[in-house]
């Protein structure tokens, strides 16, 4: 159900917040600032491919990233890391700027990522359905931006379903050379 209606944020908002309060109460999913062990965790996954892309070297400035201030990490009721979100320019792709994609001050951009073996599971939606209440209840943003490689097709797809609108398609550098990038967003009145 789509959660974004042009001319019509207010019921936008709504239909978001009933949908965000059914599962958060069947999620547990709990954010909370990162701490050193979770960011070590977090800094030596490794995804399938063609998800490589998101897998990071375990340095010490990946290691600094993480606990840097705007990550946060995600736990469930069992204190289990589930994933992550980023904010502001911790969650942009390098390259971004240069093409107009992160025109705008009144967004806060969102990253995410979940851990390998939760992914491709159907648990998608809700783990960004926390990111995007966290967002908006944190931040007081009521235009919230995402970046995603346009090879992640179940990405996309969980985005969409939220009601992210596609924006900038522009290609950035990355370790397995260059890549298209999309930036989509979401508006919603507080």
């Amino acid at each position: 159900m789509p959660v974004h209606h042009q001319g019509e944020g207010t019921v936008a908002f709504i239909i978001f917040n009933d949908l965000i309060e059914g599962i958060e109460n069947n999620m547990g999913y709990i954010v909370r600032k990162m701490t050193k062990r979770q960011a070590e965790d977090i800094s030596i996954w490794k995804y399938d491919e063609p998800y490589s892309i998101y897998d990071m070297d375990g340095s010490k400035e990946i290691l600094d990233e993480l606990l840097g201030g705007l990550y946060y990490a995600v736990t469930n009721e069992k204190d289990e890391l589930i994933g992550y979100f980023c904010f502001g320019d911790t969650a942009q792709v390098p390259g971004g700027k240069q093409y107009g994609a992160y025109l705008g001050d009144d967004a806060i951009d969102i990253g995410l990522g979940m851990r390998p073996d939760l992914t491709g599971k159907g648990m998608g939606l809700n783990f960004l359905y926390k990111g995007l209440k966290f967002a908006k209840e944190t931040f007081s943003s009521r235009h919230i931006r995402l970046t995603v490689a346009t090879f992640n097709k179940r990405a996309i797809k969980v985005y969409e379903k939220l009601g992210f609108k596609k924006e900038k398609i522009f290609k950035s550098k990355t370790k397995k050379g260059d890549l298209e990038f999309m930036s989509m967003s979401i508006r919603f009145d507080l």
